[in-house]
């Protein structure tokens, strides 16, 4: 059985008349201003778990995000390396049939029968 507290007396909280002990200890009575410090206590300790909770999800949520946009400008590099990669490639072919073309058209760059001039 409990009493109830006069809010506006506000000089103790809840007091247990059935039994002195609870759950095997001693019960103690504590004082409105007390319970409610108590409670502040626990809030601010709450709300100072969940602050820290919360800057660490921050600023993991910013280091993922950082890490994707790196990701994204990696990836976006890759792609334009493999453009021009092709592009020269490309480009090689062309002059290396330009040279071949003029190799064979110049007389410098010409088999000789090293032979038939000994003769």
């Amino acid at each position: 059985m409990e009493a109830e507290v006069d809010e506006d007396d506000g000089t103790f909280t809840n007091i247990s008349l059935a039994d002195d002990t609870v759950d095997g200890e001693s019960a103690v009575l504590y004082t409105k201003q007390e319970n409610e410090l108590s409670i502040m206590n626990c809030d601010i300790d709450g709300d100072m778990e969940n602050q820290v909770e919360m800057e660490e999800k921050t600023r993991l949520i910013n280091q993922v995000l950082e890490l994707q946009h790196t990701l994204e400008d990696l990836s976006a590099r890759v792609d334009a390396v493999k453009e021009e990669n092709l592009k020269l490639k490309s480009e090689n072919q062309v002059l290396g049939q330009y040279i071949e073309n003029l190799m064979s058209a110049s007389s410098v760059f010409q088999t000789t029968d090293t032979k038939s001039k000994r003769k």
